[in-house]
This record gives C-alpha cells, sequence and structure tokens, in this order.
C-alpha cells in the first residue's frame, strides 16, 4: 500500500514524523483530504484538527492554531505556529494534551462557533479512538 510521508513542524520543533495513509487538514478554504498520489497544493491552514491514519491503522489527531501546508504526491509539510499532538496509550496524558489544545485553540481564535465546533470535533476524535 501507498504511503505518505508527514512531517507537522512548529517554531518549537517537531510534533510528528512518519508513514500516514491519508490525512485530513484544515485549509482555510475548508477541510480536505490528501491520500497518496495528491496533486501539488500549497496552502494556509485555520485553527482546527489535522486528522490521519497512521501506518498501522490508527487515527491520531492534532490541533494547530494556524500554519502553512505543502502537499506533493508522496508527501505533506506542515509548518504551523502553534500545535498540540493528542497521541497515546496513556489517558491522563491524552487529557492533559486536550487541555493543552484548548488553551492553544483559545488564544488563536476569537470566534467562539468556530472553537466549539474545533474542540467538539477533538472531544469526539479522542473518544472514538
Amino acid at each position: 500500500m501507498e504511503m505518505l510521508q508527514l512531517d507537522i513542524i512548529t517554531p518549537e520543533g517537531g510534533i510528528f514524523s512518519g508513514k500516514v495513509k491519508s490525512v485530513v487538514l484544515p485549509g482555510v478554504e475548508g477541510e480536505f483530504g490528501v491520500l497518496p498520489g495528491h496533486t501539488d497544493v500549497l496552502t494556509l491552514l485555520q485553527t482546527g484538527v489535522i486528522e490521519f491514519e497512521s501506518e498501522n491503522g490508527t487515527r491520531e489527531l492534532v490541533a494547530v492554531d494556524s500554519g502553512y501546508v505543502k502537499v506533493d504526491n508522496a508527501k505533506v509539510d506542515v509548518l504551523a505556529n502553534g500545535a498540540v499532538a493528542l497521541m497515546g496509550d496513556n489517558d491522563s496524558a491524552i487529557v492533559a494534551a486536550l487541555d493543552n489544545a484548548k488553551k492553544l485553540l483559545e488564544k488563536a481564535k476569537s470566534d467562539s462557533f468556530v472553537m466549539g465546533s474545533v474542540i467538539s470535533r477533538l472531544e469526539t476524535g479522542i473518544k472514538n479512538r
């Protein structure tokens, strides 16, 4: 099966680097999905959730406040101003990461409707893991 290389980087360092089956990104013109072989794209990201399916089939979430994404047929590079990964097997670590993600997103967005929907998506995604 073809895979994509996904790299999510912030000014503080790398958040994720690895092979994924697919990724959904919060573009400024709406969410968009990327599979291997995708056409080249360079676009802005808005506050939201990056969701990807890892090599082993698990769904992972990363909250981002804003940034850029470059897509080509085999690689997705995300340069985010801020990001919090909601990954791991430890429930207490995930709860702490969710709290950190909420703080990051609240700083980034003043629109309470958008914030509510993004936080709801994070909470639902964690429950459905």
